[in-house]
């Protein structure tokens, strides 16, 4: 399936102070030079933000990142799980249409999204609440047919259930997920067979659906104000957000009880450490820069594969405006850069810069 961007989009993007500090968050998780491992979940948060993936999302991302724009695009535009379009804003409603659903009835609940959404797929409603799309194997083929609303799924429908359901979101309601046959789960339509005493002892709705419960808001977005953000892997409490402090009393893994520890273990011999070689240290010299671009006129220095518009800027902020600049580097003043670049120490090896930069200072 042929994806693209909307032919209509804003004319800018900006993360939400606490999306921004979650967002950085995420990017800390991941050593020097390996930012772009984060592209997936801020690219996520960029979409609950705003309900679709936009192009000015996409790149502002990318730069985040340090990422060409085609990087995160080829991103965007693979994962089915980013919307490239505007979704309904209450909710994108996603019908199952893989067998088991197929079989039981999705072929109706797409009718009745024609019917009270848009004839098309991907297209908002008149008032702009929802949007639809047919979707694969959802996994609860036991509750056939069912559409995922939010976060969350509703199950074994039928075509009055689902239209009022939907009926129910446009007023601002929140209809109850899971089963909405009077099934607990996924067992038998005729009841239970078996572990049928644990029934008078368990919760009004199953875990999934006790938990959306107990939330409220189930096709909400997530904004970044939910919870505290804990970043365990950035310091020992963790950081806060969003005028939010962190649960002081949350478990932590320092906290948590230790097993004990059996005498034979302790005993156990640690293994003989292996020398490693000390590696040849390559000491680093600033190459000579420029003041200012000549003629005023930079090159496009994000055609260098790694190159992004933050790394162009510090490029810039660095003295370096040209290609026929990178091309000369030496072994030292390579390494005086690849030490120097706040964030993306070791790129120029990497992505191998200096012969990039010579092919383009020739033209090719």
């Amino acid at each position: 399936m042929l994806r693209r961007l909307h032919p209509e989009q804003p004319e800018s993007f900006a993360f939400t102070p606490a999306n921004a500090a979650w967002a950085e968050a995420q990017i800390s998780k991941y050593p020097e030079g390996r930012q772009a491992s984060a592209i997936i979940p801020l690219l996520w948060r960029a979409q609950e933000q705003e309900g679709w993936l936009t192009r000015p999302a996409i790149e502002g991302v990318a730069a985040m990142l340090g990422l060409a724009y085609i990087r995160a695009l080829e991103v965007a535009t693979f994962y089915f799980m980013f919307q490239l379009q505007p979704t309904g804003s209450i909710a994108n409603i996603q019908i199952c249409g893989t067998t088991s659903c197929m079989i039981c009835g999705a072929e109706d609940l797409v009718a009745v999204c024609k019917e009270k959404i848009s004839t098309k797929p991907h297209t908002l409603s008149a008032d702009g609440k929802f949007t639809w799309e047919e979707v694969e194997c959802l996994g609860a083929c036991a509750n056939a047919p069912m559409a995922q609303i939010g976060k969350d799924y509703y199950e074994d429908l039928t075509t009055e259930r689902f239209s009022e359901i939907l009926d129910e979101l446009a007023a601002g309601k929140v209809p109850v997920p899971g089963p909405q046959n009077g099934r607990y789960a996924a067992e038998p339509k005729s009841g239970l067979t078996s572990l049928s005493k644990y029934e008078a002892g368990r919760a009004q709705y199953n875990a999934s659906a006790q938990l959306a419960v107990d939330i409220g808001d189930t096709v909400k977005r997530i904004d970044g104000t939910e919870v505290p953000l804990i970043a365990p892997w950035r310091d020992g409490k963790g950081a806060s957000h969003g005028g939010v402090e962190p649960v002081e009393d949350a478990p932590r893994a320092v906290d948590m009880p230790v097993k004990e520890v059996r005498e034979e273990q302790v005993a156990r011999p640690e293994p003989t450490p292996v020398k490693a070689e000390t590696p040849q240290v390559v000491e680093g010299r600033k190459p000579e820069g420029l003041s200012e671009a000549r003629g005023g006129a930079p090159d496009d220095l994000k055609k260098i594969k790694g190159v992004g518009p933050k790394l162009e800027k510090l490029l810039h902020s660095l003295g370096f405006f040209h290609f026929d600049q990178v091309a000369v580097w030496s072994e030292d003043e390579i390494a005086w850069v690849d030490d120097n670049l706040e964030g993306f120490k070791g790129r120029v090896t990497r992505d191998e810069w200096v012969a990039q930069a010579r092919e383009l200072a020739e033209g090719k």
